[in-house]
């Protein structure tokens, strides 16, 4: 079996960064005091904006990666916010709550915010995080519209321009062993790149559809359209962003299809099927559906080249057939990839490395969802460019929240 040495996000070595980084690389000579807190050796402070499923999911991990320490936390629910607060022994005077909760605790004294709000609220809150002098940490998906990835593609500009850690949690791509699978792809080992395809059946997402009020929506947010981008957006993005960084090339149209056979006519779709197509006449094949009984869960991407392949399965790992051979481990990379961006982001934070290289892949993937999701809307052709010209936003009726 072929090992070969993983490199890190850029592939570059810590050599290169530092010869590279220009003022970064003066930071780094500073006291390290300056680079948080007010001893080189204290936790960093966090703030978390957003303490619902996977927000009270993933704050006990920061705290037992150790390196952190929660200060802060805002969600429009108080009961959410009085939740993690108290596991997480955050004082009452800083758990902030309705629609400006963030901006609050955005004032207080803290480090680094960690972002779990439903998707349409992640481009404000994390320009706004960046201009508070805040390191970010963002859940996926970073939008649920193209002016919303735009707008997080400045937002991480910014962030390496005011030398802040901006990271997005993909799972896959925090994997050793993805990482040391693209490696291959990238020097060849599969040869030019032929075609792709990508799927995400899964048994979960349910039946269901928007609550009535703009509060119940807001509790529940998977089934509305402008909080969530649909499933598409919100979760089959997986595969998408495994496929994307494997073909390493933006989409340049998609021919979509998909509905909803099991959803009512106010939710969103239940399927989709888009034929994605790249330069040099690359295509990508990718379904997704949900809710189907028995459904054995599947996060998959696969490309072919001249000289081979490379397979990759969220739940079963990743392996490369080509020149060479690699077999990856097989890991839950729910958990194991979240713990890794978890001890990057303090890395980065604590060595002064603000290149953020998640930023621009997680436009990429997060875009091709966008674009699928709307050739399929439209039940015919989309192209990127068009997409982009348009510049539609989508926006959740939030009439009557508490500010």
């Amino acid at each position: 079996m072929l090992m070969k040495k993983t490199m890190d996000r850029t592939g570059s070595t810590r050599r290169a960064f530092l010869a590279g980084a220009g003022v970064a690389s003066t930071f780094l000579l500073l006291d390290p005091r300056r680079v948080f807190g007010s001893e080189a050796n204290s936790a960093i402070e966090i703030g978390l904006i957003g303490c619902g499923g996977r927000g009270s999911w993933i704050a006990p991990m920061f705290a037992e990666a150790g390196g952190y320490r929660w200060v802060a936390c805002a969600d429009y629910f108080p009961d959410r916010a009085d939740a993690v607060g108290s596991k997480q022994g955050i004082d009452a005077a800083r758990r902030y709550t309705g629609l400006s909760g963030h901006r609050r605790l955005l004032e207080g004294r803290l480090d680094a915010v960690v972002i779990e709000t439903p998707p349409y609220f992640h481009p404000q809150q994390a320009a706004e995080a960046v201009e508070a002098g805040k390191h970010v940490y963002l859940a996926k998906p970073i939008a649920v519209d193209a002016p919303g990835c735009q707008a997080i593609a400045e937002a991480g500009r910014r962030a390496t321009a005011c030398q802040r850690v901006f990271l997005v949690d993909f799972q896959t791509r925090a994997s050793e062993h993805y990482r040391a699978a693209l490696q291959l792809v990238r020097e060849g080992q599969i040869g030019r790149i032929i075609m792709g395809e990508a799927h995400y059946p899964w048994l979960g997402g349910g039946r269901g559809a928007p609550p009535e009020t703009p509060e119940q929506q807001l509790r529940s947010w998977y089934y509305v359209l402008a909080l969530s981008g649909d499933f598409i957006v919100e979760q089959s993005i997986h595969s998408l962003d495994v496929a994307t960084w494997i073909l390493d090339a933006d989409p340049i149209r998609a021919i979509g299809a998909g509905g909803r056979k099991m959803r009512p006519p106010t939710s969103i779709f239940d399927h989709f099927a888009v034929q994605y197509f790249f330069p040099d006449d690359v295509v990508l094949s990718f379904t997704c559906i949900q809710a189907i009984p028995e459904m054995k869960d599947e996060i998959s991407a696969r490309v072919y080249g001249t000289d081979g392949y490379i397979s990759t399965d969220y739940y079963k790992g990743v392996f490369v057939r080509g020149k060479e051979f690699y077999e990856g481990a097989h890991t839950n990379l729910y958990t194991t990839g979240t713990r890794a961006n978890i001890r990057e982001f303090h890395q980065f934070i604590t060595t002064g490395r603000y290149d953020n290289p998640t930023v621009a892949a997680s436009v990429r993937s997060n875009l091709t969802a966008i674009l699928g999701r709307e050739a399929a809307y439209a039940r015919g052709e989309v192209a990127l460019d068009a997409l982009l010209r348009e510049g539609r936003k989508l926006e959740p009726d939030l009439r009557g929240l508490r500010a």
